[in-house]
């Protein structure tokens, strides 16, 4: 494989004009670097490549495909040049990142990953219309541009088909790739344009769900659950709208001929997302659109109130100090989702340490495995602060009503588990009585100043497990919350069955949990997953 080239260290630009200034990002084919154009003055995207192996050849074929295309969604190619040592391609310079960067930072919503895949949809369809197929769409080859509006670019049609060129080379089957190749491609047939609108199906629901349909621990079993088809989008998020997920299952059609058209699914998507019943209930798009921002940034006051919380647990900040920490870590959450629920989660490290340095470095270990799990979603990480709200006022059964906004079954499952550990360490350190089962909770836990990691977790799994009903509330609605969604999808008798499942489960084992409000809180988690659920 060819190494990635360097920028010329000669002093004369490229090709006569273009001056290197910094890199923006390399491969195993070539680096990418933003360079100022001495001609017009405008900053460029210069890509250099090795004349070597197919690495050349690959370039040539980019630069073709690139300027065959005039679409505002591929990215604009303007000189093709090479000397004796490298080729070089120069593209417009977008500010931004790619979309893969973009999802594993938990940036990308729900509105924006349908935008984006409507917008790639529709640069795929320019290209199908003048015989080009892209053969590698996937999130790194997307960049997404800065700025408050959702605009992407398609990158790198150095695979591309055109007009019945080459099929695919082994070097390009790269296992990165793999996860977006279709079944018919896997079987030895050219690829076609069914096969990009295939790779947007698998972007998309990737988007959607938090976890990608067929990745896999090898290659080979990838391969054989790509053939085997992607579950259902509804089966992971049954909240979306039906017409969204059936859009979604039509592009990842096992049979080429049965998915839709770029164009087709592009205006299908934006169809989906269109939000009609809000509409039809009287509000505004300014309403819609005030909604959707709503949800998009519920997460930042969250990471707020589960710092602030964490400050005034223990004694050891200075007066005022939980709420200004509560500020910062919301406007962490406001600009890095992911930087906000960190700076949350380590308030409680200095308090803990006052107490046991044991017991802060057992916290700041589960601290880190929380923040890696939430990672893909860390707006809805700092959940676990709703525990000390809704223990109180006796409603916890709902948690996992508050966990149905995350995609993945297992954080749903971690935060409603959190919720009520929560709610108990709170009722603990107010030293009131724990919630749901009345029991008086542990006075201190005999770890007081020891450095011992292993004895200060071993006294916090023993006090849990000397409260069977907290640990199996917790058990119980981490169940709920995980499944609740996969019911909801499969029609309103596993839904009933849930809520009857959970009640019978917090009852009969502990006969000390109040019934009450065991049997209201199931009925109003269940009932609305009832009436929404398909008969």
């Amino acid at each position: 494989m060819a190494q990635p080239a360097l920028a010329p260290t000669a002093s004369a630009p490229v090709l006569g004009r273009y001056h290197p200034l910094r890199p923006l990002g390399s491969g195993g084919s070539g680096s990418v670097w933003l360079a100022h154009d001495e001609v017009t003055g405008l900053d460029v995207a210069l890509k250099i490549v090795p004349r070597e192996g197919r690495a050349a050849a690959r370039a040539e074929r980019e630069a073709e495909a690139a300027t065959r295309l005039r679409h505002p969604y591929c990215l604009r190619s303007y000189d093709l040049g090479h000397d004796a040592r490298h080729v070089y391609i120069v593209y417009e310079y977008v500010p931004g990142r790619t979309l893969r960067e973009a999802m594993r930072a938990g940036e990308v919503d729900d509105a924006t990953a349908i935008e984006a895949a409507a917008q790639i949809l529709e640069g795929l369809a320019h290209s199908h219309a003048r015989g080009i197929v892209h053969r590698d769409v996937k999130p790194a080859n997307v960049i997404l541009a800065e700025g408050d509006e959702v605009s992407i670019r398609i990158l790198d049609f150095g695979l591309a088909l055109m007009d019945h060129v080459d099929t695919l080379t082994a070097s390009g089957d790269v296992p990165g790739t793999l996860a977006y190749v279709p079944p018919e491609r896997l079987a030895g047939e050219d690829a076609s344009p069914a096969s990009d609108v295939w790779a947007v199906g698998v972007l998309l629901w990737e988007a959607l769900a938090g976890g990608h349909p067929f990745w896999k621990s090898s290659v080979l079993d990838a391969a054989k659950a790509i053939q085997a088809g992607a579950p259902s989008l509804a089966t992971v998020r049954p909240d979306l709208p039906r017409p969204l997920t059936a859009a979604v299952d039509g592009a990842l059609a096992l049979e080429p001929g049965r998915r839709p058209t770029a164009a087709q699914l592009a205006d299908a998507l934006r169809t989906a997302a269109r939000p009609r019943r809000n509409m039809a209930r009287g509000q505004s798009p300014g309403q819609v659109r005030i909604g959707q921002l709503a949800d998009r940034w519920a997460g930042v006051p969250l990471t707020g109130l589960g710092a602030g919380l964490g400050a005034a647990a223990l004694p050891f900040y200075p007066g005022g100090a939980a709420f200004l920490l509560g500020l910062a870590a919301a406007a962490a959450a406001a600009l890095r989702p992911r930087i906000g629920l960190a700076v949350a989660l380590s308030v409680l490290v200095l308090p803990l340490g006052n107490v046991s340095l044991g017991l802060a470095i057992a916290y700041a270990a589960a601290a880190a495995a929380w923040l890696a799990l939430f990672a893909g979603e860390p707006r809805w990480g700092a959940l676990p602060a709703l525990g000390p709200l809704l223990g109180p006022l006796g409603v916890l059964v709902l948690a996992p009503a508050a966990a149905l906004r995350l995609r993945s079954p297992l954080r749903r499952a971690a935060a409603g588990a959190g919720i009520v550990v929560a709610a108990a360490v709170a009722a603990g350190l107010r030293g009131t009585p724990l919630p749901l089962t009345g029991e008086q909770p542990p006075v201190g836990l005999g770890i007081a100043g020891s450095e011992d990691v292993g004895a200060a977790s071993g006294a916090l799994i023993s006090a849990l497990a000397g409260r069977p009903g907290i640990a199996l509330a917790a058990g119980a609605l981490a169940a709920a919350a995980a499944l609740l969604p996969l019911a909801a999808a499969r029609g309103r008798w596993p839904v009933a069955g849930l809520g009857a499942a959970l009640v019978a489960v917090l009852l009969l084992p502990v006969p000390e949990i109040a019934a009450l409000p065991v049997v209201l809180g199931a009925w109003a988690l269940c009932v609305p997953g009832v009436l929404r659920a398909p008969r």
